[in-house]
């Protein structure tokens, strides 16, 4: 089956995933994947978005090649299972003078998993202004996921120590195995790949690459705001809806600060937003809402955080 055309890495965790999003093309405006094992109890959502992203650019003409992808609002609809080939299915919607737009969806045996849709732009000028970069530390001075996940003999962090392609660093500490010390609803995390992406690799694959990224930590400041943690066996989390507005050009070889925020938890959803800094510029902006539930009730002694503490360690 012929595939996409992207760059081949020999580095491991980056070249299995570049082969995730090396789709098999069944036909026109249809492609089939297979799946991370980053998370093995079910298919990761980044790698749907970052799939999605590519699946929607594969169907332009020549003519429109040069479009960047600016925005992608989408839905997960059911969980997928890792063990299963996902479909993804692309819709022409509109090729415009400056914009374009697709439509995406994602299937599992039939059923539709995901569900979003992708707006391309030209490259083109106009008023300009971004958020100044908020302070923060230096990556250099934080301990790093992979080495931290390297280190434990437990299955969970062995498989992300085996298969995450990024470095994450946690400005607060990471809460993996235990909760934040003092609960608030804003948190900082740096990251970049663990291998460079090679260096005539196109800006639409690093876009798809820094939503494969983020949506491993996008639900974390509700964690953080509550007093939960990744491995807590009582908390299931989820992804629900998802959208993503890059601004400007990323690089995901180099340093990406994430700023978040929560404003919202209730009824067992709860809102993220993040801002993403690269070399003190804002380059793109995600929100993401997610299933954030908690079996039996809160924790016993959990402060009510309703208006949790801004305040950093």
């Amino acid at each position: 089956m012929q595939t996409l055309d992207l760059p081949v890495v020999s580095s491991e965790p980056l070249a299995s995933v570049l082969n995730i999003l090396r789709l098999g093309i069944i036909g026109p405006g249809s492609f089939v994947g297979s799946n991370s094992r980053q998370f093995p109890l079910r298919v990761y959502g980044g790698q749907i978005l970052a799939q999605a992203v590519v699946a929607a650019y594969a169907t332009f003409a020549n003519e429109y090649k040069g479009r960047q992808i600016h925005s992608l609002t989408s839905a997960f609809v059911r969980p997928g299972d890792v063990g299963t080939p996902t479909y993804f299915s692309v819709d022409d919607i509109l090729d415009g003078n400056s914009f374009s737009t697709r439509s995406v969806k994602a299937s599992q045996n039939g059923k539709t998993i995901f569900s979003a849709r992708a707006s391309f732009q030209e490259v083109q000028s106009g008023p300009e202004h971004c958020r100044a970069m908020p302070e923060t530390v230096d990556p250099g001075q934080l301990e790093s996921s992979a080495a931290f996940f390297s280190s434990l003999n437990t299955a969970p962090a062995q498989n992300m120590a085996m298969f995450n392609p990024v470095d994450l660093r946690h400005v607060d500490g990471p809460i993996w195995l235990r909760p934040q010390k003092h609960p608030q609803t804003r948190t900082q995390i740096w990251f970049r790949l663990r291998s460079p992406l090679p260096q005539q690799s196109s800006q639409l694959l690093h876009r798809a690459m820094l939503v494969y990224a983020a949506d491993q930590f996008m639900l974390e400041p509700i964690l953080r705001a509550h007093g939960l943690f990744w491995l807590n066996p009582r908390l299931s989390p989820a992804t629900l809806n998802h959208s993503t507005w890059w601004h400007r050009d990323v690089n995901m070889s180099d340093w990406i600060l994430a700023d978040l925020s929560t404003p919202s938890a209730q009824g067992g959803r709860g809102l993220s937003i993040a801002e993403f800094f690269q070399n003190g510029t804002h380059i793109a902006t995600m929100a993401q809402e997610g299933m954030v539930r908690v079996k039996d009730g809160p924790r016993q002694g959990a402060s009510d955080t309703r208006h949790a503490g801004e305040n950093r360690k």
